[in-house]
């Protein structure tokens, strides 16, 4: 079993998943290039490159297919791409609330103005990196002075960065205490801001490489969709049609969740992979 994670999230983002599969079956979490305990890679940071970077990694890593591939959000494209590259090397597919690719194709005015804040938002991230400047933030945090830590971020990004914008990060607070202190380290590098801009700003082409990958690969594959209890309607029938494209599929709405599915209800992500390695092995 093989773990992707959301755009800004890493490794970290599974800690209240991974140990209790891994009683089932192998199960790996990896960084991203530029994410975690990961070098830096090569640009733009498109869900076709990252896909062929996990390809390499799991070879070189001596981890032998096939492959259950969960993947959350932002990871769901990679995991997708991968699947229609390797379909031999591919036993499921878990998708927790995917990123829908027809919606960054092209984009609508007012996503092309998210991608661009994104991207701008990441740059003065960087820029706070290098400064040591996010290392204060850290600090603060760390004491808890959760107010002087957003003024200076609002001073570094320009007064840009609102609340609401600090949901691209995994919700440290749901993490284990271990796990938080490790995520704060990881926001004090350079490469992880170049790495996050760069993946925002190249969304509509990982877009591309999903919706030019064939489907075909998904009409006898084991999949299964979970969406968070407060998606909208457009997302639950967007994730319940997904789940539809595989005889295979199934549709899950996880309960007491938001997006962060992962972490707001793990017994749910937990429970359908483990159902799926069952039928797997069934099969």
């Amino acid at each position: 079993m093989v773990f992707d994670s959301a755009l800004g999230g890493s490794s970290l983002s599974w800690s209240l998943v991974q140990p209790f599969v891994a009683r089932t079956t192998r199960a790996c979490s990896y960084d991203r290039a530029g994410f975690g305990w990961s070098d830096a890679g090569p640009k733009p940071r498109t869900a076709g490159r990252c896909a062929g970077e996990l390809r390499e990694l799991l070879g070189r890593a001596d981890v032998p297919g096939p492959y259950l591939l969960v993947g959350h959000s932002f990871g769901g494209l990679v995991v997708r791409v991968f699947a229609a590259r390797w379909p031999e090397d591919t036993a499921g597919l878990v998708l927790i609330e995917p990123a829908i690719p027809e919606e960054w194709l092209e984009p609508t005015e007012e996503r092309r103005r998210l991608i661009a804040r994104g991207s701008d938002l990441c740059r003065y991230g960087a820029m706070a990196a290098r400064l040591r400047l996010a290392h204060v933030v850290v600090w603060l945090v760390r004491l808890g002075a959760f107010t002087p830590a957003r003024a200076v971020v609002k001073m570094v990004s320009r007064g840009h960065l609102r609340r609401e914008d600090e949901g691209i990060l995994a919700p440290i607070w749901k993490l284990p205490p271990q796990a938080r202190a490790l995520l704060r380290q990881m926001w004090t590098k350079p490469s992880f801001f170049e790495a996050l801009g760069s993946q925002i700003a190249a969304i509509c082409e990982s877009a591309g490489d999903v919706l030019r990958a064939s489907s075909a690969h998904l009409r006898d594959l084991p999949l299964t969709v979970i969406t968070s209890a407060t998606a909208g309607e457009h997302r639950l029938q967007t994730d319940r049609a997904l789940s539809k494209l595989s005889t295979r599929g199934e549709h899950v709405v996880a309960s007491n969740s938001g997006h962060w599915v992962p972490l707001d209800n793990p017994q749910a992500v937990i429970d359908a992979v483990n159902a799926m390695v069952a039928r797997i092995r069934q099969r």
